[in-house]
């Protein structure tokens, strides 16, 4: 609920599988503080998330001199992974600490509002996980997001997890063996079981953090790599096409995994990019003003 008077302070988060950030602006819009936490998507549990989400916020705090004792002073805007409705937006909200207000969205609904400044467009996150979004006459609509267990696509877990199965299809000799498939056995221990023992407890962003090896690789021209990062760049591909289908007119390519992603996608595809203006963290911010948010305005998936 809003404050009858202008908020002191904004913070804004944008919250993955990895990690997340914060970004602390005064009224005026000058910057305060940033601050870095653990990872945010919602589905890991709202007491870690708000915990890693707080570590950050502690930390902008700190940069610009300020404590708790300010937080009715903040809005704060909440763009996480995970939330895909007004009920998981509200819950988030009710979990959290005292604040003048908090307004929560999608990482992919916050990522938008940042790329184009608040205005209509879309962008398809390709980080940990993958999630398109379009915005436009205040209404959002989502393409994909549904998380590492079935979805993902062209994203850097979902790279990883294609990688991990590569290496053992190699390891039983119904694929082909390459420098890739011994190192990521080699990596995580030496034999299949250690690969085993590795699935059993590992994150999205664990799968994720596997990425950079692998692009190395297809760097390299190892053929194993060539192929699996090839079909997350057409996985990238598809995605930026059905946005533009459904009428997108701007969309930009978001995420960790954008840039290094960007010259194997298909020179078409490429042509339908624009360079986004600002990042989540300022879309998150632009939530904590007010600005683009309230599910009553949007599709059930923000």
């Amino acid at each position: 609920m809003l404050q009858a008077n202008k908020p002191l302070y904004y913070i804004g988060i944008d919250g993955g599988g990895t990690k997340c950030r914060a970004r602390l602006r005064n009224r005026a819009g000058q910057l305060l503080g940033e601050g870095l936490g653990g990872p945010s998507n919602i589905r890991l549990g709202l007491g870690e998330v708000w915990h890693n989400i707080m570590m950050s916020v502690d930390e902008a705090l700190s940069a610009a001199g300020l404590t708790h004792a300010d937080l009715e002073d903040i809005h704060l805007g909440l763009g996480l992974a995970g939330i895909t409705s007004s009920t998981s937006a509200q819950v988030t909200i009710d979990s959290g600490p005292g604040f003048g207000a908090i307004y929560a969205s999608s990482d992919a609904h916050a990522a938008c509002l940042g790329a184009f400044s608040g205005d209509d467009g879309a962008i398809l996150i390709t980080g940990t996980g993958s999630a398109g979004y379009i915005f436009s006459n205040g209404v959002g609509q989502s393409i994909g997001g549904w998380g590492f267990e079935v979805g993902d696509d062209g994203s850097a877990a979902g790279l990883g997890r294609s990688a991990l199965r590569a290496a053992l299809r190699s390891h039983d000799q119904i694929a082909p063996v390459s420098d890739m498939t011994r190192e990521i056995i080699a990596e995580l221990g030496g034999h299949t079981a250690d690969v085993i023992a590795f699935v059993t407890t590992a994150t999205p962003s664990d799968f994720g953090a596997m990425a950079p090896m692998i692009m190395r690789h297809a760097m390299n021209r190892d053929a194993v790599a060539l192929q699996l990062v090839q079909d997350v760049a057409d996985e990238v591909g598809r995605y930026i096409a059905r946005l533009r289908d459904i009428g997108a007119v701007r969309i930009a390519l978001v995420g960790g995994l954008a840039e290094p992603i960007l010259p194997w996608l298909n020179p078409a595809v490429r042509c339908l990019l624009t360079a986004p203006e600002q990042d989540a963290v300022e879309g998150a911010i632009l939530l904590a003003q007010g600005l683009g948010s309230g599910f009553n305005s949007l599709s059930e998936l923000v």
